[in-house]
């Protein structure tokens, strides 16, 4: 039997506006001191008139941008050719020609993930805050984790909060047991974005799974995996949040840290952390380990079984407790590359065993989905139970996103019915 899926008519698309300062620089030292020396070459007057003309132009489109520039400054300070005092305004025309801007969504917006709000202040009875992570992509296919917020009402009516046009990323500190990034508190979630900064993630950041893990203390942490990309190798990545204004990052290694689409358990496991995960590009695997960054052992728990996913199966999220067991959303790829969502249940107590599973896709491109940047694709990087439904995010196509909700209780009917 085919599940009943309502979809929301709501449409998220890449806002070409939301531009990144990032650093613009010559292929060689060599240029840089040429450009300097051109720079400097100018008189006052032709100095204040270019620099008041691209403040002018760009002010308006980002915070702090004379600090941005400034730091430029700094950053090329070794590059001039001669070391001499000089005025406020030659620094910062000087830190503009080695800036440029960078749409993080001119390519596309996808891969989302929900997550209930740490702050639920204020939110009518019935209804939740949500936060969503969002993979975007621009220029040279490399991709950040963007944010947005909203609320979702007793009815399932969804409404997304308005998103600012600026963008900042954190503050990054090196610290013994990981790097530290901070956002400014005074940046509201839809600014806050971590565009590729460490070294193992200089070509991207996909697709983080966030989850708000159960501690023993009963306090909740929200924890994500994602993938990173150095230009050569992947590699898995933890993020570590209470406020989603200061997180910690550590990588994930281990003998059993192999692939892509790792999704962490919310509480211990008998003990262990536990995590999906996908470690031969095709099937699907369960983990323990008594560290979050440490993986040693997989357990093979699930293949492709019917036509829709015979080249390829995975997670779309972390595992959902339900009395019924632990829900879990998958992905599932067939012929033509079409990717579809569809679902699976794990034992409560025994996560190694497989209770059910759909055998039709739960959610399949449509007419009006199957076109975009990577065509013929739906994709989520979790949901969450609100009431009795599964309300879960989607990319189509890679081109835009939205939300579908389905019955809890159909689904659980279904995936515990008699195959």
């Amino acid at each position: 039997m085919n599940i009943h899926v309502q979809r929301i008519n709501i449409f998220l698309k890449s806002d070409i506006k939301r531009v990144l300062l990032r650093p613009f620089n010559p292929t060689t030292e060599e240029r840089s001191v040429k450009i300097i020396r051109r720079i400097l070459a100018l008189s006052e007057k032709e100095t204040n008139e270019e620099l008041n003309f691209i403040i002018t132009q760009f002010e308006s489109r980002h915070k702090n941008i004379k600090s941005f520039f400034l730091k430029r400054f700094n950053e090329n300070y070794h590059n001039l050719p001669e070391k001499r005092m000089l005025t406020d305004e030659q620094k910062l025309l000087i830190g503009s020609y080695f800036t440029l801007e960078y749409s993080l969504e001119a390519a596309s917006l996808f891969n989302p993930c929900i997550i209930w709000h740490p702050d639920q202040s204020g939110v009518a009875p019935g209804c939740r805050r949500f936060i969503l992570s969002l993979r975007a992509t621009g220029e040279g296919h490399v991709s950040s984790l963007e944010f947005r917020s909203g609320v979702i009402d007793g009815n399932n009516q969804i409404t997304l909060d308005t998103s600012s046009r600026f963008v900042s990323p954190p503050e990054y500190e090196n610290r013994e047991d990981g790097y530290e990034a901070n956002f400014s508190s005074d940046h509201c979630l839809s600014e806050r974005v971590f565009f590729p900064f460490l070294p193992e993630e200089v070509n991207g950041i996909e697709d983080a799974r966030f989850v708000a893990f159960s501690e023993e203390n009963e306090n909740k942490t929200y924890y994500a995996t994602y993938t990173a990309f150095d230009g050569k190798q992947i590699h898995s990545m933890l993020l570590k949040t209470t406020d989603f204004i200061k997180f910690k990052i550590n990588k994930i290694t281990g003998p059993a840290i192999t692939n892509k689409g790792l999704a962490l358990f919310p509480e211990k496991v008998n003990g262990k952390y536990a995590m999906l995960s996908r470690q031969d590009n095709e099937n699907n695997y369960i983990m323990f380990s008594d560290r979050l960054d440490y993986w040693d052992n997989k357990l093979l728990i699930m293949e492709p079984k019917y036509s829709w996913e015979f080249f390829q199966i995975g997670n779309c999220g972390c595992p959902i407790e339900t009395e019924s067991g632990w829900l879990v959303l998958a992905h599932g790829v067939g012929a033509m590359r079409r990717y579809v969502i569809s679902a699976f249940l794990l034992d409560l107590k025994d996560p190694t065993k497989v209770i059910g599973r759909l055998r039709n896709p739960l959610l399949s491109s449509n007419e009006n989905e199957r076109e975009g940047y990577v065509p013929n694709v739906v994709y989520t990087c979790g949901g969450q139970i609100h009431g009795q439904s599964l309300v879960f995010p989607y990319a189509m196509s890679d081109f835009a996103c939205s939300f579908a909700i389905v019955n809890l209780n159909e689904l659980l009917y279904e995936l515990t019915a008699k195959n």
